[in-house]
């Protein structure tokens, strides 16, 4: 049995914060309140003042002195600049991980299924979940704590959050590209860090 997985009070709240930058709750320029946000979770204001340095860490919003902190304005630019440097981390992952991971693709095949259901029902959180985590997966099958270290600190499901939502509006597949993955590893490709990097910079938004 899968345990389920615990997100602390930060990531819980980051998320909620972050729901609403994309669901439009709060327009680029307008100041997000965090006493505001504290009494409508019913929280202290430390946990929502950490989701919120996270939040700045990764660019989607800013603050300033007697201003407060105000959602930036994103453009596919701002969206597609962490792509390349992605696709460099995930080029190094997949050499490290392609041996152990042709001789063991389950969690990559979980994956693809689960996306394959979420593609079927159109689940847009599904989608990004499932595709972050089969990244997530080749990167942590590298088993290099630095590089996992480094990956995580792009903040990939945000930023494929936001490409998905924002820029991809349209209702589209993903297994199938992800299972173009799979059938990489299995066959042992020579050439399988080009393969990921291509499809990388593939789901960049288009400027």
């Amino acid at each position: 049995m899968t345990p389920p997985v615990v997100h602390s009070l930060r990531e819980q709240i980051r998320e909620h914060i972050l729901k609403g930058i994309v669901s439009g709750r709060w327009q680029p320029g307008e100041r997000i309140v965090e006493r505001r946000i504290a009494v409508e979770l019913e929280v202290s204001q430390t946990p929502v003042r950490e989701a919120l340095r996270e939040l700045e860490s990764l660019r989607l919003i800013e603050s300033a002195p007697n201003k407060g902190v105000r959602v930036r304005n994103l453009t596919a630019t701002d969206l597609k600049e962490s792509y390349p440097v992605r696709a460099g981390l995930e080029r190094v992952a997949a050499g490290l991980a392609a041996e152990r991971l042709a001789a063991d693709l389950s969690g990559l095949e979980r994956e693809v299924a689960a996306l394959c259901e979420a593609d079927r029902t159109n689940d847009g959180e599904a989608q990004v979940r499932h595709t972050v985590a089969f990244h997530r997966e080749i990167v942590r099958a590298a088993g290099n704590g630095v590089l996992l270290h480094t990956w995580e600190s792009l903040g990939i499901e945000v930023w494929t959050t936001l490409s998905i939502r924002w820029l991809s509006p349209e209702p589209r597949s993903y297994a199938a590209d992800h299972q173009e993955l799979v059938d990489a590893f299995r066959r042992r490709d020579p050439l399988i860090g080009d393969v990921l990097t291509t499809h990388v910079l593939c789901c960049a938004p288009q400027v």
